[in-house]
Order: structure tokens, then sequence, then C-alpha cells
């Protein structure tokens, strides 16, 4: 089964349509240089609305270790991925401070690419083709990856079937793909969804 993550909410009806939707998780971007930040306090009000059989992800791009560590242990997120410049000793860092679970994220340009993200302490990798450039990267350098991944990167409705066909990942990623003007889409989130498991059904 392939888990899908609902990438970047920031309103209450970006939950409630997740909550009707029962993805494995959602995120909430803690980069005040995305257009799709929140605060911790926007974010306490969100957790507050979603269905608890779904994870928080936070998402942080080179945050202080004691901030994201904050926001774990408090339980405002479940997971943090981290898409900034942070290292091995960074990710031994967090993991001292709290026991919640890590996700790199890697951006997918060549096969070294590839291999440095085999190589992650975190317990999960994301496999992407930058920060939030709402475009794909050459899927083929992902088969040779032997290591469970969200893939993300330019998903849509439309080519997430595919995705899930040719790869396999442990979860599909999504934020712009289900998207209009900027704000997330409850049509577009549900066929998102919809693409999903029905690759996963065939």
């Amino acid at each position: 089964m392939t888990r899908i993550k609902l990438c970047g909410l920031s309103r209450p009806c970006d939950i409630e349509a997740a909550n009707e939707l029962k993805p494995e998780y959602i995120g909430f971007v803690f980069a005040p240089k995305s257009k799709r930040y929140v605060t911790a306090e926007k974010a306490v009000e969100l957790k507050r609305l979603l269905d608890p059989d779904i994870k928080a992800v936070g998402v942080f791009v080179n945050e202080r270790l004691e901030t994201a560590a904050g926001l774990l242990n408090s339980g405002i997120i479940d997971l943090a991925q981290l898409h900034g410049k942070e290292d091995r000793r960074y990710i031994e860092r967090l993991r001292e401070l709290t026991g919640k679970p890590l996700i790199q994220a890697f951006q997918i340009e060549t096969e070294a690419d590839i291999k440095e993200a085999r190589e992650s302490a975190a317990e999960y990798i994301l496999l992407d083709s930058g920060a939030g450039t709402g475009t794909t990267f050459d899927w083929r350098l992902a088969q040779k990856l032997k290591r469970q991944y969200f893939l993300a990167g330019g998903l849509t409705p439309g080519n997430v079937g595919e995705a899930v066909r040719i790869l396999s990942p442990f979860a599909v990623d999504v934020s712009s793909g289900i998207e209009t003007d900027g704000y997330k889409n409850k049509a577009k989130m549900a066929a998102f969804a919809a693409a999903v498991r029905k690759e996963d059904a065939i």
C-alpha cells in the first residue's frame, strides 16, 4: 500500500478535507520563506482539528534544533521533515532531543544524489526535484534505490498513478499539485488520493 502525504495545509478547511480523505500524513510547513508557512500557534489550532489517525509532519529548513524538537515533543507534530542542509550530526542531535521519526529530503538530479539519500541516518528519506519547484525529476534514478522513500516533486492527480505503478514508493507527497491559485483544492486533493488508491487496488 502506498501511503499518502498531503503537504502544506494551512487552513481549517484543508484539515476538514484531509479528515474526509484519510491520508496517512499531512504536512505543516514551518519555513518562513514558504508561501505555505504556518506559525507554531497556527499549527496547534490545526492539529486540534486533525483526525488523530493522521500523522502531522513538520517541514523545516535549517531550523534550530531546539525549535524542531520542541514542536515534536509537544505533540504539535509527529515527524520532522528536514529540507535544508541538515547533516548526520544534526540528525543525531535531534534524535537525542526527541524520539520521534525523522524524514530527510534530497534533491535528486544524478545517481550520486540517490547514493547520498540511501546513506541517510534518518528513519525515512524523501526524494524531490527541488524545494517546491512543482516539477518531477527523472524517476528512472529512483528505480535503483533499495530503500523505502517518500516520492515528491511535481506529483499531480494526473501523474501520481503512473508514479505508483512504476516505482511502488513507500509514500507519495504532494503540495502544489493539489492547489488552485495557491490554495489547497478539495477536489484535487480527492482526485489525488483516488488515483493512488486506484493504482494500489490493481
